[in-house]
């Protein structure tokens, strides 16, 4: 198992598939923000509301010179269902080797209702121009997320 990366060391390199089956890598956001978000799986509650979250707020984030990009062990098939019934505007990747999950260190061991498997820790990485991660969200609560995340860009982009 992958210890996640630490704040300030470089972003793990990675390509995964979007929605129409086109690669994307790390390599592509070079001199821009990356907000990288791992989540469980497309269309339950609380990942749900964080990709209308992200989509919501993705013009402000755009605006500060960052791309949103959300991963899940989800097929290329389900992310076109999931962004088309929520109407996101945000690029979802899939990784259903979860290479780039356990690349991140977010394939872990959780716990729900007494009992223990394996699965995707929903996180954050800001990853900055220069690729390194400037902040990360472990263990995320989705209510008021999108907020912090932006305003930690904020704060980022302001004093650089």
């Amino acid at each position: 198992m992958t210890e996640i990366p630490q704040v300030g060391q470089p972003a793990p390199d990675f390509t995964a598939k979007d929605r129409d089956g086109n690669n994307v890598s790390l390599t592509d956001y070079s001199d821009r923000w990356l907000v990288l978000y791992f989540y469980p799986k497309d269309n339950t509650p609380g990942c749900t509301t964080e990709a209308k979250d992200f989509t919501e707020y993705a013009e402000q984030f755009q605006e500060l010179g960052a791309d949103i990009i959300g991963i899940s062990p989800d097929s290329e098939q389900s992310h076109c269902k999931f962004i088309e019934k929520h109407n996101l505007s945000i690029k979802l990747l899939s990784d259903p080797k979860r290479e780039v999950i356990e690349a991140y260190g977010v394939w872990r061991l959780k716990k729900f209702m007494g009992k223990e498997y394996m699965g995707v820790v929903r996180s954050t990485f800001l990853i900055s121009p220069d690729g390194k991660i400037a902040q990360i969200w472990d263990k995320v609560r989705v209510k008021a997320h999108v907020e912090k995340v932006l305003k930690e860009l904020q704060g980022l982009v302001v004093s650089s």
